[in-house]
């Protein structure tokens, strides 16, 4: 028992509120420094939930989202969009140094469909990031898919309504994400694992709406290499 305590110790599982921990979890760095800062230099969680919640889509959460993007699709690395509130622009995130080859959109229909397609995407080893916008979760589910994320040691990010952050959540990061002034995105840490909540900053972003939130005469989508089979 004593060796099961001390490996969640290690990987920052359980809070000591006595001093922060630093994780040994895998994490990819988010590309803005300021905000790798205020989570202990850890980044996005790999094998494990993030969850940004926000009131409205539009205000800047994908460029939080894009330098991922971009470094996972450049090593061949597939990024899943699954139920996003608008078709992405492929243009835009072509021009941002997105490889579009690595860029699947689904949309599901239902909540079984929606957890089946995001637990799979998640359990794939061609995955390097999941984006997904579900309706509704029960914490049962968010406890299934962190088991999934874990098995795939991928990144995942639930955009969530800001009326879910007062749940309690598996997540090992959780990020409350408004507008700012002057086209700024103002980031508030509910949860990260290790170490205290409440950490701000704000990320000074373009807020182009042409990135993912404006209609494409096509969905940008596979097959990635070695679909088929």
């Amino acid at each position: 028992m004593s060796e099961l305590l001390n490996t969640l110790m290690q990987d920052a599982r359980v809070w000591q509120g006595h001093r922060p921990i630093q994780t040994s979890q895998p994490a990819e760095p988010t590309g803005y420094q300021v905000l790798d800062n205020q989570l202990g230099g850890i980044g996005w969680p790999r094998g494990a939930l993030s969850e940004c919640l926000l009131d409205a889509p539009g205000i800047g959460e994908l460029h939080l989202l894009l330098p991922l993007m971009q470094r996972l699709t450049r090593a061949g690395k597939t990024v899943f969009w699954l139920n996003p509130p608008h078709i992405p622009y492929a243009p835009a995130l072509a021009r941002e140094g997105v490889d579009l080859d690595q860029v699947i959109l689904i949309h599901t229909r239902g909540e079984g469909d929606f957890l089946w397609t995001l637990e799979n995407c998640l359990r794939s080893p061609v995955t390097g990031l999941v984006m997904a916008w579900p309706d509704k979760l029960a914490a049962r589910e968010v406890r299934r898919l962190q088991l999934a994320a874990e098995a795939g040691s991928n990144v995942c990010v639930l955009f969530r309504e800001c009326r879910y952050a007062e749940q309690n959540s598996p997540a090992a990061l959780r990020l409350e994400l408004e507008p700012g002034d002057h086209q700024d995105l103002k980031i508030h840490v509910l949860k990260r694992r290790g170490s205290w909540s409440g950490q701000r900053c704000a990320l000074a972003m373009a807020q182009r709406a042409d990135l993912a939130f404006r209609e494409a005469p096509r969905v940008v989508h596979g097959p990635w290499a070695g679909s088929r089979r």
